[in-house]
């Protein structure tokens, strides 16, 4: 499943839990759901960071990255 099914998916339960209410299978669902995204989250927060490099007062860039 593709993180955009994965949102897509979330916001249908979204959806259902403010209308109808949702069964235990569904909050179940649900939860993993949102652990799929905030790890994917995180991810590429680590990635973006990653490859940040920080440029020092006197002129030197260094990466980020921890060593």
């Amino acid at each position: 499943m593709s993180i955009d099914d994965t949102i897509k998916r979330i916001n249908e339960l979204a959806h259902k839990a403010k209308t109808e209410g949702l069964t235990e299978e569904e909050l179940k669902e649900r939860e993993q759901l949102r652990n799929i995204y905030r790890q994917s989250v995180i991810g590429n927060l680590k990635a973006q960071l990653d490859n940040t490099s920080i440029k020092e007062k006197d002129g030197t860039i260094r990466p980020l990255k921890k060593n």
